[in-house]
């Protein structure tokens, strides 16, 4: 099958991360269905790529099976088959974890979760009579380990993880290989509304690599988990997050000195 003949499914495509995916996707000759609850900046999307032999966006909520059947349908009515889906949308509420409300909870677990199941479980079905096909899931750092203000958001995407091995396990007997990436802090339109200068100088204490990922970083990962040079590649949850889980903890002052020749004892 030549990527000129192949189908790609990005939910949450008509901006950031998601848009970045499909544009990796059509840079390499796929054609891309960008699904987004978000219909006027989907809109604006579909006018900025001005492909529409190329990309079907559709306005889709993806914690809704029966919009998400509405979505599949017309993929495959325009296309007739689904060779890569990147379960990519997602909410957050950053609130205390005593104030964040049963109904917020429900809300980012209903996206988050409940949307990469759905969609799983419809484009899945898909690929598995297929017996070909790449599912990638867009976790989080905050997956892998906790931090404030997400009980529900880092719960959501720690709970994706795990969705991604059981579907790896019973989507592999088919061909079906099923992935995920963790991205840690990402240059994105939001992160630049939400995090402030202290945040940002936080996060570049901790991450080895000392900035925030970009957007087109974590399409390539994306992209290569989705392509034949990962044809081995199945149930692994794989951080992009320029070294933040692997430093731990953290201590700058260490890492700012690191190339002093200290001696001292370590407790």
């Amino acid at each position: 099958m030549s990527e000129n003949n192949q189908v790609a499914v990005v939910t949450g495509g008509a901006r950031g991360i998601g848009l970045a995916i499909g544009q990796w996707f059509l840079a390499h000759g796929y054609n891309v269905a960008l699904l987004d609850w978000d219909a006027a900046t989907l809109s604006q999307t579909e006018s900025a790529l001005a492909l529409p032999d190329r990309v079907l966006t559709l306005h889709c909520d993806v914690s809704q099976p029966d919009s998400v059947d509405a979505a599949k349908s017309a993929v495959l009515a325009r296309w007739g088959r689904v060779d890569a889906l990147v379960n990519n949308a997602g909410v957050a509420v950053f609130k205390p974890a005593l104030e964040t409300s049963f109904a917020e909870w429900r809300h980012v677990l209903g996206v988050n979760l409940d949307g990469t199941f759905v969609c799983s479980q419809a484009f899945g079905a898909v690929m598995q009579a297929q017996r070909s096909g790449s599912i990638v899931n867009i976790a989080s750092i905050s997956g892998i380990r906790a931090s404030t203000l997400r009980v529900a958001y880092g719960t959501s995407k720690a709970a994706i993880m795990h969705l991604t091995k059981q579907y790896a396990v019973e989507l592999g007997n088919y061909g079906v290989r099923v992935n995920a990436i963790c991205p840690g802090p990402v240059e994105t339109e939001m992160a630049k509304l939400v995090h402030s200068v202290a945040i940002r100088s936080d996060y570049h204490d901790v991450i080895p690599l000392g900035r925030y990922g970009t957007v087109e970083e974590m399409a390539q990962l994306v992209g290569f988990l989705c392509s034949r040079e990962a044809s081995y590649v199945n149930g692994q949850c794989i951080a992009n997050d320029g070294g933040f889980d692997a430093a731990g903890v953290g201590i700058p002052t260490f890492r700012r000195t690191a190339g002093i020749n200290a001696v001292g004892d370590a407790h």
